[in-house]
């Protein structure tokens, strides 16, 4: 469900139904950046930054995995892979069609389980990092969902920078 200054949103019942659309707006933005490349290029650096565009769709991939398990499993336990920071890199063998239907995948779990919630209030133990304040910190589903959005315009906006420094491609022009 997309929507365009020519047709509005439809109206969304829920909150967490606009917050779905919201993330699913910025998901878009993000997947226009690797439209037609090939995976040389989703592989290539062509900034200083060590980030691809591959990697990028393989870290988004991963933090949408991670987070919605902290937020279905509400038990505070670290996530499989959430510190690895090979998550960033494209690895040898890899393919972007394959990032993209991990991506894909990671995107459907993500909205099944926010539809499933009855309530984004419900709060949950974050697990502890190298980073974490020593005491536990309580995050609500809501608080994480927002988490994912701001994650995901924040490296689609890095893609955005990657891809026109690759081959002149801005997201806006491929609209």
């Amino acid at each position: 469900m997309t929507s365009s200054p020519e047709s509005p949103a439809p109206f969304l019942r829920t909150e967490g139904d606009e917050l779905l659309q919201a993330l699913a707006e910025q998901r878009e933005l993000l997947l226009i950046t690797v439209r037609g490349i090939s995976d040389a290029q989703a592989a290539r650096r062509t900034t200083v930054s060590e980030l691809t565009l591959g990697g990028i769709v393989k870290h988004l991939s991963r933090g949408e995995h991670v987070w919605t398990q902290i937020m279905v499993r509400g038990c505070g336990e670290l996530p499989e892979g959430m510190l690895d920071m090979e998550q960033y890199r494209m690895a040898d063998g890899e393919t972007l069609t394959g990032l993209l239907e991990q991506y894909a995948a990671a995107a459907r779990t993500t909205d099944e389980a926010v539809t499933a919630l009855p309530d984004l209030s419900r709060s949950v133990p974050l697990p502890r990092t190298p980073w974490s304040r020593p005491e536990t910190v309580h995050w609500s589903a809501r608080r994480i969902l927002l988490h994912l959005i701001r994650e995901t315009a924040q490296h689609a906006g890095h893609a955005d920078i990657i891809r026109e420094a690759l081959d002149g491609a801005g997201t806006t022009a491929q609209r």
